[in-house]
Protein backbone atom coordinates (compact mmCIF):
# COMPACT_ATOMS: atom_id res chain seq x y z
CA UNK A 1 0.00 0.00 0.00
CA UNK A 2 3.00 2.31 0.40
CA UNK A 3 3.25 5.08 -2.22
CA UNK A 4 -0.35 4.45 -3.32
CA UNK A 5 -2.52 7.56 -3.25
CA UNK A 6 -6.21 7.47 -2.30
CA UNK A 7 -8.48 10.42 -3.08
CA UNK A 8 -11.47 10.76 -0.75
CA UNK A 9 -14.55 12.85 -1.56
CA UNK A 10 -17.08 13.44 1.18
CA UNK A 11 -18.33 15.10 4.32
CA UNK A 12 -15.39 15.94 6.57
CA UNK A 13 -16.21 16.19 10.27
CA UNK A 14 -14.61 16.95 13.59
CA UNK A 15 -15.32 14.38 16.29
CA UNK A 16 -15.00 15.90 19.77
CA UNK A 17 -14.97 13.61 22.79
CA UNK A 18 -15.57 14.85 26.32
CA UNK A 19 -14.61 12.17 28.86
CA UNK A 20 -15.72 12.15 32.48
CA UNK A 21 -17.42 10.43 35.40
CA UNK A 22 -20.98 10.47 36.69
CA UNK A 23 -21.45 10.53 40.45
CA UNK A 24 -24.76 12.37 40.84
CA UNK A 25 -28.00 13.41 39.15
CA UNK A 26 -28.70 17.07 38.44
CA UNK A 27 -31.18 18.78 40.83
CA UNK A 28 -32.43 20.81 37.84
CA UNK A 29 -33.62 17.82 35.81
CA UNK A 30 -33.34 14.01 35.98
CA UNK A 31 -30.11 13.92 33.96
CA UNK A 32 -26.59 12.82 34.94
CA UNK A 33 -23.97 15.41 35.82
CA UNK A 34 -20.68 14.57 34.10
CA UNK A 35 -17.49 15.64 35.86
CA UNK A 36 -15.15 16.29 32.92
CA UNK A 37 -11.71 14.69 33.18
CA UNK A 38 -10.32 15.21 29.68
CA UNK A 39 -11.19 16.10 26.10
CA UNK A 40 -9.95 14.79 22.76
CA UNK A 41 -10.47 15.62 19.11
CA UNK A 42 -10.43 13.20 16.17
CA UNK A 43 -11.03 13.36 12.44
CA UNK A 44 -14.51 12.16 11.51
CA UNK A 45 -16.50 11.25 8.40
CA UNK A 46 -14.51 11.46 5.17
CA UNK A 47 -11.57 12.83 7.16
CA UNK A 48 -11.56 9.63 9.23
CA UNK A 49 -11.37 7.63 6.01
CA UNK A 50 -8.18 9.58 5.24
CA UNK A 51 -6.84 8.89 8.74
CA UNK A 52 -7.45 5.16 8.26
CA UNK A 53 -5.74 5.13 4.86
CA UNK A 54 -2.69 6.89 6.30
CA UNK A 55 -2.58 4.52 9.30
CA UNK A 56 -2.15 1.64 6.85
CA UNK A 57 0.86 3.33 5.25
CA UNK A 58 -0.74 4.72 2.09
CA UNK A 59 -1.08 8.38 1.07
CA UNK A 60 -4.37 10.24 0.94
CA UNK A 61 -6.02 13.58 0.36
CA UNK A 62 -9.61 14.58 1.03
CA UNK A 63 -11.93 16.78 -1.02
CA UNK A 64 -14.67 18.34 1.07
CA UNK A 65 -16.02 21.52 2.64
CA UNK A 66 -15.25 23.26 5.92
CA UNK A 67 -16.65 26.45 7.38
CA UNK A 68 -14.71 29.62 8.04
CA UNK A 69 -14.68 28.89 11.77
CA UNK A 70 -12.54 27.53 14.59
CA UNK A 71 -13.74 23.95 13.95
CA UNK A 72 -12.61 24.28 10.34
CA UNK A 73 -9.17 25.43 11.48
CA UNK A 74 -8.94 22.48 13.87
CA UNK A 75 -9.95 20.12 11.08
CA UNK A 76 -7.24 21.44 8.78
CA UNK A 77 -4.64 21.25 11.54
CA UNK A 78 -5.64 17.68 12.38
CA UNK A 79 -5.48 16.66 8.72
CA UNK A 80 -1.99 18.11 8.36
CA UNK A 81 -0.94 16.29 11.50
CA UNK A 82 -2.34 13.01 10.17
CA UNK A 83 -0.83 13.39 6.70
CA UNK A 84 1.43 16.38 6.00
CA UNK A 85 1.44 15.68 2.24
CA UNK A 86 -1.55 17.33 0.53
CA UNK A 87 -4.04 16.09 3.14
CA UNK A 88 -6.02 19.34 3.24
CA UNK A 89 -4.89 20.99 -0.02
CA UNK A 90 -8.20 20.23 -1.72
CA UNK A 91 -10.60 21.40 0.99
CA UNK A 92 -13.07 24.12 0.03
CA UNK A 93 -13.91 26.84 2.59
CA UNK A 94 -17.56 27.94 2.58
CA UNK A 95 -18.20 30.81 4.98
CA UNK A 96 -21.96 30.19 4.73
CA UNK A 97 -21.75 26.73 6.33
CA UNK A 98 -20.50 25.59 9.73
CA UNK A 99 -17.84 22.90 9.88
CA UNK A 100 -19.66 19.68 10.77
CA UNK A 101 -18.86 18.87 14.40
CA UNK A 102 -20.09 15.98 16.53
CA UNK A 103 -19.53 16.34 20.26
CA UNK A 104 -19.88 13.18 22.32
CA UNK A 105 -19.95 13.20 26.11
CA UNK A 106 -18.78 9.86 27.49
CA UNK A 107 -18.84 8.69 31.09
CA UNK A 108 -17.47 5.32 32.25
CA UNK A 109 -16.97 4.38 28.57
CA UNK A 110 -20.68 4.89 27.85
CA UNK A 111 -22.08 7.57 25.54
CA UNK A 112 -24.25 9.96 27.55
CA UNK A 113 -25.29 12.40 24.81
CA UNK A 114 -24.19 13.63 21.38
CA UNK A 115 -24.53 17.21 20.12
CA UNK A 116 -24.16 18.02 16.41
CA UNK A 117 -23.34 21.29 14.65
CA UNK A 118 -24.03 20.94 10.93
CA UNK A 119 -25.88 22.10 7.83
CA UNK A 120 -27.22 19.30 5.65
CA UNK A 121 -28.54 21.13 2.59
CA UNK A 122 -26.59 20.48 -0.63
CA UNK A 123 -23.71 22.84 -1.38
CA UNK A 124 -24.49 25.76 -3.70
CA UNK A 125 -23.38 26.22 -7.30
CA UNK A 126 -20.12 28.08 -6.65
CA UNK A 127 -18.98 25.69 -3.93
CA UNK A 128 -19.97 22.77 -6.14
CA UNK A 129 -17.77 24.09 -8.96
CA UNK A 130 -14.81 24.49 -6.59
CA UNK A 131 -15.29 20.91 -5.33
CA UNK A 132 -15.29 19.60 -8.91
CA UNK A 133 -12.13 21.57 -9.75
CA UNK A 134 -10.38 20.16 -6.66
CA UNK A 135 -11.50 16.63 -7.54
CA UNK A 136 -10.26 16.80 -11.12
CA UNK A 137 -6.87 18.01 -9.94
CA UNK A 138 -6.57 15.44 -7.13
CA UNK A 139 -7.62 12.49 -9.32
CA UNK A 140 -4.76 13.05 -11.76
CA UNK A 141 -2.42 11.18 -9.37
CA UNK A 142 -4.94 8.80 -7.76
CA UNK A 143 -4.63 5.02 -7.43
CA UNK A 144 -8.16 4.67 -5.98
CA UNK A 145 -11.15 6.95 -5.39
CA UNK A 146 -13.48 6.82 -2.38
CA UNK A 147 -16.84 8.57 -2.03
CA UNK A 148 -17.66 8.87 1.68
CA UNK A 149 -21.25 10.14 1.68
CA UNK A 150 -22.60 11.09 5.11
CA UNK A 151 -25.57 12.99 3.65
CA UNK A 152 -24.32 16.38 4.87
CA UNK A 153 -24.58 18.05 1.45
CA UNK A 154 -21.08 17.76 -0.05
CA UNK A 155 -21.79 14.76 -2.30
CA UNK A 156 -24.34 16.06 -4.81
CA UNK A 157 -25.96 14.32 -7.74
CA UNK A 158 -24.32 16.64 -10.28
CA UNK A 159 -20.84 16.06 -8.78
CA UNK A 160 -21.40 12.29 -8.92
CA UNK A 161 -22.70 12.49 -12.49
CA UNK A 162 -19.62 14.34 -13.70
CA UNK A 163 -16.83 12.72 -11.68
CA UNK A 164 -17.73 9.01 -11.41
CA UNK A 165 -17.57 8.10 -15.14
CA UNK A 166 -14.15 9.75 -15.50
CA UNK A 167 -12.75 8.20 -12.29
CA UNK A 168 -14.10 4.71 -13.07
CA UNK A 169 -12.14 4.60 -16.33
CA UNK A 170 -8.87 5.11 -14.45
CA UNK A 171 -9.00 3.67 -10.90
CA UNK A 172 -11.09 1.54 -8.53
CA UNK A 173 -14.11 3.58 -7.37
CA UNK A 174 -15.53 2.74 -3.93
CA UNK A 175 -18.68 4.25 -2.46
CA UNK A 176 -19.98 4.36 1.12
CA UNK A 177 -23.58 5.26 0.24
CA UNK A 178 -26.61 7.07 1.59
CA UNK A 179 -30.19 6.69 0.40
CA UNK A 180 -30.63 10.23 -0.96
CA UNK A 181 -28.06 9.72 -3.73
CA UNK A 182 -28.57 5.98 -4.22
CA UNK A 183 -29.61 6.10 -7.89
CA UNK A 184 -26.59 8.25 -8.80
CA UNK A 185 -23.74 6.03 -7.56
CA UNK A 186 -22.78 4.80 -11.01
CA UNK A 187 -20.46 3.62 -12.38
CA UNK A 188 -18.65 2.10 -9.39
CA UNK A 189 -16.29 -0.76 -8.61
CA UNK A 190 -17.61 -1.45 -5.11
CA UNK A 191 -20.57 -0.24 -3.00
CA UNK A 192 -20.30 -0.71 0.80
CA UNK A 193 -23.63 -0.18 2.60
CA UNK A 194 -24.25 -1.54 6.08
CA UNK A 195 -27.05 -4.08 6.45
CA UNK A 196 -29.64 -1.47 7.52
CA UNK A 197 -28.83 0.77 4.53
CA UNK A 198 -28.87 -2.15 2.09
CA UNK A 199 -32.36 -3.19 3.15
CA UNK A 200 -33.72 0.39 3.07
CA UNK A 201 -32.21 1.04 -0.37
CA UNK A 202 -33.93 -2.04 -1.79
CA UNK A 203 -37.22 -1.87 0.16
CA UNK A 204 -36.54 -5.27 1.70
CA UNK A 205 -36.97 -6.28 5.34
CA UNK A 206 -35.36 -9.66 5.98
CA UNK A 207 -32.02 -9.12 7.74
CA UNK A 208 -30.79 -12.66 7.10
CA UNK A 209 -28.19 -14.27 4.84
CA UNK A 210 -30.78 -14.81 2.11
CA UNK A 211 -32.34 -11.36 2.59
CA UNK A 212 -29.00 -9.55 2.31
CA UNK A 213 -27.98 -11.65 -0.69
CA UNK A 214 -31.18 -10.53 -2.38
CA UNK A 215 -30.52 -6.89 -1.38
CA UNK A 216 -27.00 -7.07 -2.80
CA UNK A 217 -28.33 -8.49 -6.07
CA UNK A 218 -30.87 -5.66 -6.36
CA UNK A 219 -28.19 -3.04 -5.67
CA UNK A 220 -25.92 -4.63 -8.27
CA UNK A 221 -28.69 -4.70 -10.86
CA UNK A 222 -29.82 -1.10 -10.25
CA UNK A 223 -26.34 0.42 -10.21
CA UNK A 224 -24.47 -2.00 -12.52
CA UNK A 225 -21.61 -1.98 -10.00
CA UNK A 226 -18.89 -4.62 -10.07
CA UNK A 227 -19.34 -5.73 -6.45
CA UNK A 228 -21.35 -5.09 -3.29
CA UNK A 229 -19.94 -5.51 0.21
CA UNK A 230 -22.47 -5.34 3.06
CA UNK A 231 -21.15 -4.79 6.57
CA UNK A 232 -23.23 -6.63 9.19
CA UNK A 233 -21.93 -5.41 12.55
CA UNK A 234 -21.06 -8.31 14.84
CA UNK A 235 -22.02 -10.75 12.05
CA UNK A 236 -19.11 -9.78 9.81
CA UNK A 237 -19.47 -9.01 6.11
CA UNK A 238 -21.11 -10.31 2.94
CA UNK A 239 -19.43 -9.90 -0.44
CA UNK A 240 -21.16 -10.32 -3.79
CA UNK A 241 -19.04 -10.01 -6.92
CA UNK A 242 -20.53 -9.98 -10.39
CA UNK A 243 -21.14 -13.51 -11.65
CA UNK A 244 -20.19 -15.13 -8.33
CA UNK A 245 -21.98 -16.65 -5.36
CA UNK A 246 -22.16 -14.53 -2.18
CA UNK A 247 -19.40 -14.99 0.39
CA UNK A 248 -20.15 -14.56 4.10
CA UNK A 249 -17.26 -13.85 6.46
CA UNK A 250 -17.62 -13.87 10.23
CA UNK A 251 -16.40 -10.86 12.17
CA UNK A 252 -12.75 -10.80 13.18
CA UNK A 253 -13.57 -8.76 16.31
CA UNK A 254 -12.80 -10.35 19.68
CA UNK A 255 -14.67 -7.75 21.71
CA UNK A 256 -16.94 -4.91 20.53
CA UNK A 257 -16.72 -1.69 22.52
CA UNK A 258 -17.62 1.00 19.97
CA UNK A 259 -18.64 0.75 16.29
CA UNK A 260 -18.04 4.50 15.68
CA UNK A 261 -16.17 4.90 12.40
CA UNK A 262 -15.96 1.18 11.61
CA UNK A 263 -17.44 1.79 8.14
CA UNK A 264 -14.70 4.35 7.48
CA UNK A 265 -12.08 1.75 8.38
CA UNK A 266 -13.67 -0.81 6.05
CA UNK A 267 -13.76 1.41 2.96
CA UNK A 268 -10.29 2.86 3.66
CA UNK A 269 -8.77 -0.63 3.89
CA UNK A 270 -10.64 -1.79 0.78
CA UNK A 271 -9.39 1.23 -1.20
CA UNK A 272 -5.77 0.91 -0.09
CA UNK A 273 -5.77 -2.82 -0.83
CA UNK A 274 -7.35 -2.46 -4.28
CA UNK A 275 -4.93 0.38 -5.09
CA UNK A 276 -2.08 -2.01 -4.25
CA UNK A 277 -3.42 -4.69 -6.62
CA UNK A 278 -5.40 -6.94 -4.28
CA UNK A 279 -8.44 -8.85 -5.51
CA UNK A 280 -11.80 -7.73 -4.13
CA UNK A 281 -11.89 -10.89 -1.98
CA UNK A 282 -8.43 -10.22 -0.56
CA UNK A 283 -9.34 -6.58 0.11
CA UNK A 284 -12.57 -7.64 1.85
CA UNK A 285 -10.66 -10.02 4.13
CA UNK A 286 -8.23 -7.27 5.11
CA UNK A 287 -11.11 -4.84 5.70
CA UNK A 288 -12.93 -7.33 7.92
CA UNK A 289 -9.84 -7.73 10.09
CA UNK A 290 -9.26 -3.97 10.24
CA UNK A 291 -12.85 -3.40 11.35
CA UNK A 292 -12.38 -6.05 14.03
CA UNK A 293 -9.53 -3.97 15.44
CA UNK A 294 -11.28 -0.60 15.58
CA UNK A 295 -14.52 -1.84 17.17
CA UNK A 296 -12.38 -3.03 20.07
CA UNK A 297 -11.38 0.59 20.75
CA UNK A 298 -13.53 3.36 22.26
CA UNK A 299 -14.09 6.42 20.09
CA UNK A 300 -13.18 7.15 16.48
CA UNK A 301 -10.18 4.88 15.83
CA UNK A 302 -7.85 3.56 13.15
CA UNK A 303 -6.04 0.28 12.54
CA UNK A 304 -2.32 0.40 11.80
CA UNK A 305 -0.53 -1.89 9.34
CA UNK A 306 1.25 -3.58 12.26
CA UNK A 307 -2.02 -4.22 14.09
CA UNK A 308 -3.59 -5.60 10.91
CA UNK A 309 -0.71 -7.99 10.27
CA UNK A 310 -0.84 -9.13 13.90
CA UNK A 311 -4.47 -10.24 13.56
CA UNK A 312 -3.48 -12.68 10.82
CA UNK A 313 -0.50 -13.93 12.81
Amino acid sequence: MRNRKIVVLGDVMLDEFVWGDVTRISPEAPVPVVDIRRESVHLGGAANVLANVVALGAQACVVGVVGDDSAGQRLRASLKEASPIQADDYLVVDSGRPSTTKTRIIAHNQLVVRADREQRKPVNGNTEKRILASLKQALQEADAFVVSDYDKGVVTQSILGEILPAAYERVPVLIDPKIRNFAHYRPASLITPNHHEALRMTNLEEDSDDGLHQAARVIQEKLSCDAVLITRGDRGIMLLERGSAPVFVETAAREVYDVTGAGDTVIATLAAALAAGATVWEAANLANHAAGIVVGKVGTATASAAELLATFA
